[in-house]
């Protein structure tokens, strides 16, 4: 049995030496990272449970020469996407002992950015998120600007580049999978209505909807689309604007929830039965979505995980740098699910 000794504040190095292992792993293995044994996992944990031992932030900044502060850049905190994935970022911070701060850019098509990222750097952040989602160019700074930044760097909801590290859900393939389900009903009309297009999310989705029905033959003309702006309010004016272009349509893939919400109100006003008559589908999976009348099929995006997982990302990303070894840069994705309710269901 392995003995602390209670008048002594117990280091890190104390479990290293108990567990038989170098310091760098012992921090490892705090930090939760995947590429240490189960084995030696196990092992350090054990010492740790034993020995009591409880970090000291400051001792930890001291003796790794970093902050552990993540530095988040988000715009949008109105939109459930934003603030949920916020929600992951936090909680997945909060276990591996990293404080947040946070820095809301002025609007969303600002390019430029040397002041957000100079104010990050300042305060010794040893690595960045970038929430704030891609919309039209406001990306166009990345390229040209990666080199000057001189911590990790880590962006959410923005089409991959070479070169650049980023982690989004699979928006393309949760639109493939929302049509397919609407084909595999029998459904031949499927409209689109889309969130606000130059939003890289809402294009993805579009395009996931367009390549899906082209593929067995079905067209996809603008007169079978229309356009929201993510709120309830806007998803019931397209689908009016929707039902005057396109009026015998069977079906409707919706870019996200709220705007499904919309929809299915206008479709009771106009006495058309869901799903009898037009199936509906939305994207989200938003906690009220079951409890829509009738309830919603969606197309359910984990914000809370793909929060978590940019965080155990740039986590990793900062610990490689502290050790000097290379990181190549990749897109990740988070895979979406179906989720079938009332209100596609098969008729």
């Amino acid at each position: 049995m392995i003995l602390s000794d209670r008048r002594k504040r117990v280091t890190i190095k104390d479990v290293a030496l108990a567990a038989g292992v170098s310091t760098q792993t012992v921090s490892r293995v705090m930090n939760k990272f995947s590429y240490v044994s189960e084995k030696t996992r196990q092992r350090v944990e054990a010492v740790v449970e034993q020995l009591a031992y409880n970090p000291s932030a400051l001792a930890r900044s001291l003796s790794q020469q970093r902050s552990f502060m993540l530095g988040i850049v988000t715009f949008g905190l109105k939109y459930i996407g934003p603030s949920r994935t916020i929600n992951g970022i936090a909680d997945k911070a909060d276990e591996l002992g990293y404080m947040l701060l946070m820095k809301e850019i002025d609007k969303f098509s600002t390019t430029s950015i040397d002041e957000v990222i100079d104010s990050l750097l300042a305060r010794q952040v040893d690595g960045i998120l970038w929430v704030a989602p891609e919309i039209g160019d406001n990306h166009s700074w990345v390229e040209e600007q990666k080199s000057k930044i001189t911590v990790p760097i880590l962006f959410l909801a923005m089409k991959p580049r070479d070169s650049i590290s980023s982690v989004s859900t699979d928006n393309f393939q949760g639109a493939v999978m929302a049509v397919q389900h609407l084909l595999s009903c029998g459904r031949k009309k499927i409209g689109h209505i889309s969130g606000p297009l130059g939003w890289w999310e809402a294009d993805e989705r579009k395009r996931g909807w367009q390549e899906t029905l082209n593929s067995v033959g079905f067209d996809t003309s603008e007169y079978r689309c229309a356009e929201g702006n993510w709120s309830s309010a806007s998803g019931e004016q397209a689908f009016g604007q929707l039902m005057q272009k396109f009026p015998d349509l069977d079906a409707v893939f919706v870019a996200n929830d709220q705007m499904s919400l919309g929809v299915l109100r206008e479709a009771i006003r106009r006495g058309i039965r869901v799903p009898e008559q037009l199936a509906v589908i939305g994207f989200d999976n938003i906690p009220e979505s079951a409890y829509f009348y009738p309830s919603l099929t969606t197309i359910y995006q984990d914000l809370q995980l793909l929060g978590e997982q940019a965080v155990q990302i740039i986590v990793e990303m900062i610990q490689a740098r502290q050790e000097n070894r290379s990181v190549m840069a990749r897109s990740r994705f988070i895979q979406p699910s179906l989720v079938v309710r009332e209100s596609s269901r098969c008729v």
